[in-house]
């Protein structure tokens, strides 16, 4: 009887003390929805085409880029079809919410795209579309550089090794 007369006063003191204690609107608490435009957030919170492809297919492109300033590592992937058309794009980034939110995006725009469309994707454009801050632009730069990197990579595979050439 003792201790359940003692868990009832605890509980009410615990209750005025929370009730008591200010309170901070739900949506005051989230720092990325407050630091962040909701593009950046939703491609943060529901990022697309997470994850790897079999980088020794000779039809998949592989680019690796970071930023020594800000410790950002992206991996983007590409994989195009006979026709030279951009069928899948996967990505893993190491970096901020801005870092995954280009990355993300870069994947969906490549797709579909030819090699040569995708060589038109330009920072600027990954920019103006994340709404992102002038101190996070080499976010949507290093997507840039990773998407060049992935076509670089996938043209490179497509020459002929120099043995091969000479035989035919």
């Amino acid at each position: 009887k003792m201790a359940a007369a003692g868990a009832g006063r605890l509980r009410r003191a615990a209750s005025a003390l929370l009730l008591r204690s200010p309170r901070l609107p739900p949506r005051e608490l989230s720092a990325p929805a407050r630091l962040y435009h909701k593009k950046v957030v939703d491609h943060y919170e529901n990022p697309r085409n997470v994850g790897s492809l079999d980088k020794t297919s000779k039809n998949v492109g592989t680019g690796l880029v970071g930023a020594p300033a800000c410790g950002d590592v992206m991996k983007l992937q590409i994989q195009v079809d006979e026709k030279g058309k951009i069928v899948d794009a996967r990505f893993k980034t190491f970096g901020c919410g801005s870092a995954i939110a280009s990355s993300s995006l870069a994947t969906e725009w490549v797709k579909g795209k030819t090699v040569e469309e995708a060589l038109t994707i330009k920072n600027t454009d990954i920019a103006k579309e994340l709404c992102l801050p002038p101190v996070k632009l080499h976010c949507s730069m290093l997507a840039e550089d990773a998407i060049k990197a992935a076509l670089a990579d996938y043209k490179l595979k497509q020459e002929p090794k120099k043995g091969e050439a000479e035989k035919k």
